[in-house]
């Protein structure tokens, strides 16, 4: 299977530039597979979608302000960072500009007493540094870091940002992307969707470099993807199985989700059905046409980039000519593409 076959055009205009007034009053489009037809609605009514009994799988991963800007020590040419994974302690792997500006040893000054040194190199041009630091390191990325926005947002990261690239429900810090199906929530949805009986479970996996690294090779099999970091504990998977057992509808809230509960998925011969095993790993699973899904019924997702793994995904749930077929319907009827851009429901 070639990448080219996932390819489109998109016109700028079409990518969304910041988010909507409000969460859920973006626009969403409907795929039901039974019926092969399309829907346009806005995301509040969503609920309409789902039953009593069904549960929604939500990541509840928080985005850390990764993006950093400082100067080389010894020459003060201007540096950018974008923290990719810690390592250990106070190493993290880095995404460096310029990168062939910064060796072994050279020593990156961000702002007063905090400061990072270049210990090695990592992959795909990445590096290994080591941050130096007064008071506690999180709390001094909230004060000088920024807000990892996608390269396709042209423009600076914002205060508004802080808040609108996070999910309402967000809790454990450690991705460098947004699990951006999650942004369309509202605290009032998720709480009528527990008022009509629909379960709320949360997983977390931290979105790492992987959404950054556009698809390189000419067939989809050769590309391999970085592996991220998942946990699933106990009451969620408990949840998610006995879901499963009574017939319930399993909607993974993002390709983040899905992917962190397709790879927790195993086969129980007692009870011959595939089920969700608690813990905490690391995944590089890839999922394109042709893959089976074991643990999710539908999928709520946003507009994602040509020739991507995200839009990989999702053509192996639906199928790749209709969702094409759909992305050009998006665009007849103005939906805005991206991480803040409208949403998708795939039934």
């Amino acid at each position: 299977m070639k990448v080219e076959e996932f390819d489109y055009e998109l016109p700028e205009r079409f990518i969304a530039q910041k988010p909507v007034e409000k969460r859920d009053s973006s626009k969403l489009m409907v795929l039901d597979r039974n019926n092969d037809t399309i829907s346009h609605r806005h995301f509040s009514d969503i609920l309409e979608y789902l039953n009593e009994g069904d549960c929604l799988v939500l990541n509840n991963s928080k985005v850390i302000p990764a993006r950093l800007f400082g100067e080389k020590e010894s020459t003060g040419v201007k540096v950018e960072f974008l923290l990719i994974k810690r390592i250990e302690g106070d190493t993290w792997e880095t995404m460096v500009r310029p990168g062939r500006r910064l060796k072994k040893g050279d020593r990156v000054k961000f702002g007063e007493d905090f400061a990072a040194v270049i210990k090695d190199y990592g992959n795909d041009g990445t590096r290994i540094v080591e941050f130096e630091y007064k008071g506690i390191f999180m709390e001094r990325l909230e004060e000088l870091g920024n807000m990892p926005l996608p390269p396709y947002i042209e423009r600076p990261d914002n205060s508004d940002d802080r808040e609108r690239y996070q999910t309402v429900y967000c809790k454990d810090e450690g991705s460098v992307a947004a699990p951006t199906a999650g942004l369309h929530f509202t605290e009032e949805l998720l709480k009528k969707a527990e008022e009509k009986g629909i379960k709320l479970v949360y997983v977390t996996l931290h979105v790492g470099i992987g959404t950054f690294r556009p698809v390189k090779c000419e067939d989809v099999e050769d590309h391999h993807m970085h592996f991220e970091e998942y946990h699933i504990d106990k009451e969620a998977a408990d949840t998610i199985n006995n879901v499963k057992r009574s017939g319930g509808k399993v909607i993974a809230v993002g390709t983040t989700s899905t992917r962190t509960l397709e790879s927790a998925a195993y086969f129980d011969e007692k009870e011959g059905r595939y089920l969700l095993k608690a813990g905490t790993d690391s995944t590089g699973i890839f999922i394109y046409p042709g893959y089976e899904f074991k643990m999710i019924d539908s999928l709520i997702t946003n507009f994602h980039l040509p020739k991507s793994t995200l839009l990989m995904l999702i053509s192996a749930l639906y199928d790749r000519e209709k969702i094409l077929v759909a992305y050009e319907e998006a665009k007849t009827h103005d939906y805005r593409f991206f991480s803040y851009g409208d949403a998708m429901l795939i039934l």
